[in-house]
């Protein structure tokens, strides 16, 4: 099929021609060609750099006990072991111009018009790979693999961007990550992990991990940045904001409890992204990053948006009951005991009949396990979960979640009306859903049905024009350009985004 017939079965392309508007694409995925993937990094560092990726690639994913992956153990292995189902066929094979689209920068460059797309961010597959890699090759690995995307799609920046990968185990490794990333490769979104995953003192110090490998496999917790961290990872956001990177993760829970099955990945699959996400963002909320970084943007990719909406009234709602003001509902101290005694003497006297206390031992009785569960109540900062955040007001709520977080929504995503729902969201308040193609996975069979997959929910009511305006174009380009108000600079977006097109209240700061 020549590239003028395809451009003219295209569903999006019919959608995008009645467009008065560019289409922003976050989330793009990329195929590696290897053979040409490993020259680059065994001429950059050498064959030691090549076995570093093949093991990072290998640990990622399969879930291996004793050298043997899920497909070589037994049933019984398997439930011994409790070995998770990993992903499977996980790129798209049958159509085989889309897999050769992944993979080869030009003719992806050329389809574009065909996906209905203005301009793409590319998360090629081996991006974070590095992450998994030894102390020792890390850093290296991780600058390789960023080089040879950058090289790879430079010269296609009109309208493509790569991602840089950047480890996050130490903030000093991150910063120096990303400030290679930008200011010698010329990159300019970051990709990182949305957790790390840390050994629990107590006990590797009981079982260390060369000694006892299968206990530091599982002994373990996750360490997202923000909450409870044991580093201080302020420089790295602060170097974010500085060189105007906007930071995106796809950061799943697959392997956690619940998802954790040992023959059925679609179980560990479904809301796993959002699940991640969550525990992401939330750990940068409370933990007050999004307070003291106000200028940081960050987008948590295929998790959908409704979860960033629910995530948002249970924080207004909780705030209202769990604020230093609300808590003195559920103070015990503020018992008054002589009232309780009184309602025990007119409604219980049985009771007290059988069980003589004084006011004091029937207030405690009567308070039970949340009066007696610990050893003493807590005190002072103890009492304030919200306080890090700096809440005040349910409008500091929406300053630090709503402005600050972006969701990137799927084509066919329903839920994303949640995310509109400004009559449910506190403050009448519209989420950051982004338009999010996933092409080259496996839930897009065909690179040219995302966007009209999208136009189909405002045909079905379950969006309006105005919310697919915002979805595909005014909330992207606000989460680049509030990073920083040059990304567009130089790109087909620039020139299609007249000043009169740009709505201000959705776009600017």
């Amino acid at each position: 099929m020549t590239e003028y017939s395809r451009l003219k079965t295209s569903r999006s392309a019919a959608i995008k021609a009645k467009l008065d508007y560019p289409v922003i694409d976050t989330d793009v995925h990329t195929n590696d060609f290897s053979p040409a993937l490993e020259d680059y990094i065994a001429n950059y560092g050498g064959a030691k750099l090549v076995d570093a990726l093949r093991k990072a690639e290998s640990s990622r994913l399969n879930s291996k006990v004793n050298g043997k992956d899920w497909y070589q153990q037994t049933p019984e292995e398997r439930q011994y072991n409790r070995t998770i189902r990993s992903p499977w066929w996980a790129r798209v094979t049958r159509n085989t111009l889309d897999l050769a689209t992944y993979t080869l920068p030009e003719l992806f460059y050329e389809r574009q018009a065909e996906q209905g797309s203005d301009y793409s961010v590319l998360f090629p597959n081996n991006v974070l790979a590095p992450a998994g890699a030894s102390l020792e090759h890390r850093q290296a690995l991780q600058r390789a693999v960023n080089h040879y995307h950058a090289d790879l799609y430079r010269q296609y920046s009109d309208r493509l961007t790569v991602v840089a990968g950047i480890p996050m185990t130490t903030p000093q490794e991150a910063i120096e990550e990303l400030e290679f990333a930008v200011k010698t490769l010329s990159l300019k979104v970051a990709n990182i992990p949305g957790g790390v995953k840390r050994p629990i003192k107590a006990i590797a110090d009981k079982y260390p991990a060369d000694q006892y490998p299968e206990v530091a496999k599982y002994a373990s917790y996750i360490d997202f940045y923000g909450l409870d961290s044991e580093y201080d990872y302020d420089p790295f956001w602060a170097k974010a904001v500085e060189l105007g990177v906007p930071i995106t993760t796809h950061y799943g829970s697959q392997g956690w409890t619940g998802r954790s099955s040992i023959s059925n990945y679609m179980n560990n699959h479904i809301g796993h992204f959002a699940d991640g996400s969550q525990a992401f963002a939330k750990a940068l909320f409370f933990g007050g990053v999004t307070k003291r970084f106000p200028q940081l943007r960050i987008a948590m990719l295929e998790g959908g948006a409704d979860w960033g909406a629910h995530v948002y009234i249970h924080l207004v709602d909780r705030f209202s009951k769990r604020s230093l003001q609300g808590l003195q509902n559920y103070n015990p101290e503020l018992t008054n005991s002589d009232e309780l005694f009184l309602l025990f003497e007119r409604f219980g006297s049985e009771f007290l009949a059988a069980h003589p206390l004084s006011k004091e031992e029937l207030t405690k009785s009567v308070l039970g396990s949340s009066f007696n569960r610990h050893s003493r109540s807590p005190i002072g900062s103890e009492l304030e979960d919200f306080a890090a955040a700096g809440i005040e007001t349910i409008e500091d709520i929406r300053d630090r979640w709503v402005n600050s977080f972006f969701f990137g929504s799927e084509s066919d995503d329903r839920t994303i009306s949640a995310a509109f729902n400004d009559k449910a969201n506190p403050l009448g308040v519209k989420i950051n859903a982004i338009y999010s193609s996933d092409v080259g996975h496996w839930d897009v069979p065909d690179l040219t049905d995302p966007l009209a997959e999208s136009w189909d929910l405002v045909q079905e009511g379950v969006i309006s024009e105005a919310d697919f305006k915002a979805y595909v174009f005014a909330n992207p380009y606000k989460f680049y350009t509030q990073a920083n108000p040059d990304f567009f600079k130089g790109t087909a977006v620039e020139s299609k985004v007249p000043t009169s097109q740009v709505d201000k209240k959705l776009v600017i700061a």
